[in-house]
């Protein structure tokens, strides 16, 4: 079998969203391609399975489905391999539904809609964790094609096309290609869908800072309650040294991204018990309720000032009161903060990206971030460049908060200059995340760079945050030297009456065929003349 890389196996996938991006835009076209990998995903894995099962291993996707096919059809060992298939991988897939049997029918010219259509009913019905999973992928939808006959052809085109990649034998590979594939949607549809996925390089920074010195703890809990797709979180999984044991809670408004976030957990191998999805408004209705509702990290990439309902009654929610004000309306940013910071463990550390704003803001927000900053909760502020999000050019901020801490200081980080300026968007290289890393971890003063801030300081600041108040980055002008200028003034002078006297020479041999052109040369020549 050839040997499949993680580039090869990313550029493959993105290459076959080639059949739809004529039809549809990214943020509509990712819903197919996703929902399809994932569902060859299963398919394939599950008849590998089955033939380990029957004793038959290969890795020979069409042998596996003739193994299939034929103890499905023997009564009596159909059950237990049912049984045995479902105890393992918690689903099962009719022999004629699978999508190598499927893309047999593709070849054949006898593929249907329906089938496929059947096969995702058949995963979600399978188990509680695929319920509704391929909800919103709408295989008769005009966008495909204008009559039944076009989106037959469209998907069967689509399906061709994967049917040549090696998804079940590559693991986290997958995993990874989804990676990729998600935030080149971002990237591809901009602000529209670039809400849903946090870039990798802050992905990776945030998550190095809340796992610093638990890369060893066991059962280690990471909480998102703005998760989109779920890659901030799935980060964890990287950094640990047992990341069998994380527990992953996330929520996400968006029933579509839900479904992302549910496939790309799957698909990066996290067991279905290590896996708290849910699928509901963060603000509105507190979640998790039920324990644990505090956890080891807390990350967030919310959706920046968004609005919200502010009502009175949440001045008795539990994760409000005690600051006697609610963020306003037309900017939830202190709300998603503070519903974080509520979930956050006493021992834990939480990350969260916000605009500027919310380290000056007055009003409310001031009131909030005053009280947060006399609990000492804030730890640490570092400033990231501008236009380094798909869904936004300003310049961001991650805001490290605390519990319990010994003092009241606040660290200052000016990392705004540190990026590789690509074609749409600046990037944070892993040698600006280690730079900030290092920073953060040592907590000293470097000039020009980071400042650690007394309490009071920040007091004398009136509680604002605002980083160019703690960290100075003006850099001098150099000197001017009036001699010099004053001589390369003259030189420029001089030139210039040189050039305007070699003109106004030549235009003396112009000559005018009519008086309408004899006075327009004159006129010109007047205003070149120099005083011969």
């Amino acid at each position: 079998m050839a040997t499949t890389t993680s580039k090869t196996l990313s550029q493959a996938l993105w290459n076959s969203a080639d059949i739809l991006r004529s039809k549809m835009d990214a943020n509509e076209y990712k819903t197919y391609l996703l929902s399809l990998v994932f569902y060859k995903y299963l398919s394939d894995k599950m008849l590998l399975k089955a033939s380990e099962l029957l004793e038959s291993d290969t890795d020979d996707l069409a042998q596996a489905q003739r193994n299939f096919e034929e103890a499905f059809a023997d009564e009596e060992l159909r059950d237990e391999l049912i049984n045995a298939v479902k105890e393992d991988v918690s689903y099962v897939i009719e022999p004629k539904l699978t999508f190598t049997h499927l893309v047999d029918m593709v070849n054949k010219g006898k593929f249907q809609l329906e089938d496929l259509a059947q096969g995702f009913r058949e995963i979600e019905q399978s188990s509680e964790i695929f319920e509704n999973l391929f909800e919103d992928v709408d295989l008769y939808s005009k966008k495909l094609g204008p009559n039944s006959s076009k989106q037959n052809q469209t998907i069967s085109a689509l399906m061709k096309e994967l049917a040549t990649l090696d998804i079940a034998h590559n693991g986290d590979m997958l995993g990874d290609a989804y990676e990729y594939l998600i935030g080149e949607f971002a990237a591809d549809s901009g602000k529209k869908a670039g809400e849903f996925y946090t870039p990798q390089p802050v992905s990776q920074l945030m998550t190095k800072i809340v796992m610093q010195g638990k890369e060893n703890q066991k059962g280690f809990s990471v909480y998102d309650p703005t998760m989109g797709s779920g890659s901030l979180m799935l980060n964890a999984k990287k950094y640990s040294n047992e990341p069998g044991t994380i527990g992953y809670f996330g929520q996400e408004l968006n029933t579509s991204t839900f479904n992302l976030a549910r496939m790309n957990m799957i698909l990066h191998g996290v067991d279905i018990e290590n896996q708290h999805l849910n699928n509901a408004d963060t603000l509105d209705g507190d979640w998790p309720t039920d324990e644990p509702t505090n956890f080891e990290a807390v990350l967030m990439n919310p959706p920046y000032s968004a609005k919200w309902s502010a009502e009175k009654g949440f001045l008795d929610d539990p994760r409000f009161s005690s600051y006697g004000v609610l963020a306003p309306k037309s900017k939830a940013d202190f709300a998603f903060l503070l519903h974080g910071f509520y979930h956050l463990k006493d021992t834990g550390t939480m990350a969260i990206v916000l605009p500027h704003g919310v380290l000056f803001r007055g009003a409310a927000e001031g009131k909030i971030r005053q009280a947060l900053l006399d609990q000492g909760a804030i730890d640490t502020v570092i400033g990231l460049p501008a236009n380094i999000f798909f869904n936004t050019s300003i310049p961001t901020t991650i805001i490290i908060l605390k519990k319990n801490r010994s003092s009241r200081d606040v660290f200052f980080i000016d990392a705004s200059n540190d990026f590789e300026k690509a074609k749409t968007q600046n990037n944070l290289t892993p040698e600006h995340i280690e730079k900030i890393l290092e920073t953060y971890i040592k907590r000293e003063n470097i000039e020009k760079y980071a400042h650690l801030a007394s309490f009071e300081e920040i007091v004398e600041n009136d509680f604002n945050l605002n980083i160019p108040r703690y960290v100075d980055t003006f850099e001098e002008e150099e000197p001017i030297n009036l001699t010099e200028l004053s001589n390369s003034m003259r030189a420029t002078n001089k030139a210039i009456v040189q050039a305007e006297t070699e003109l106004y020479d030549m235009m003396k041999e112009l000559t005018a065929n009519n008086d309408e052109t004899a006075q327009q040369l004159a006129d010109l020549m007047s205003l070149l003349q120099v005083g011969e």
